[in-house]
């Protein structure tokens, strides 16, 4: 879902204007960022908690050439989903869990084509490719 999507399901929710809705949306997203950046922490209660974490440097390898590189220390915004959140997580599993073990139940056994005959041992040997079979008193020379 993108932020479009979002606006317009609040606003049709809400009766409010597309631009007014995207504005708070907006707002919104502004206010976790800088909240982010000054306090490193943001707890939305049944939602989740975003974090800054610093990840430390480290040495990765360079698929390219094979050689090895220095990743610098950097920082990166971690989030841990809520209670509220990794519930309905769970029910959607759940509920797709139980949708594909009906499916499997009532899918009929598949009829099975039969099988094409073996073929010649002469038409295809061993390594798959047709056999060629050599003419018997065969000459490029026209013999009347």
């Amino acid at each position: 879902m993108t932020k479009k999507e979002i606006v317009k399901a609040i606003s049709e929710k809400l009766g409010l204007t597309q631009l007014t809705t995207k504005e708070i949306v907006q707002q919104t997203f502004d206010a976790i960022i800088e909240t982010l950046v000054t306090d490193g922490r943001i707890e939305l209660r049944n939602f989740g908690v975003f974090e800054v974490k610093k990840r430390a440097a480290r040495k990765a390898r360079n698929p390219r050439t094979g050689g090895q590189v220095e990743v610098p220390a950097k920082f990166v915004v971690t989030f841990k989903p809520g209670k509220e959140m990794e519930a309905k997580v769970r029910e959607m599993e759940a509920r797709e869990a139980t949708r594909t073990e009906t499916a499997a139940a009532n899918q009929q056994p598949e009829e099975r084509a039969p099988e094409p005959p073996a073929p010649d041992a002469r038409e295809t040997p061993h390594d798959g490719h047709p056999q060629t079979i050599p003419f018997q008193n065969y000459s490029p020379i026209r013999r009347d």
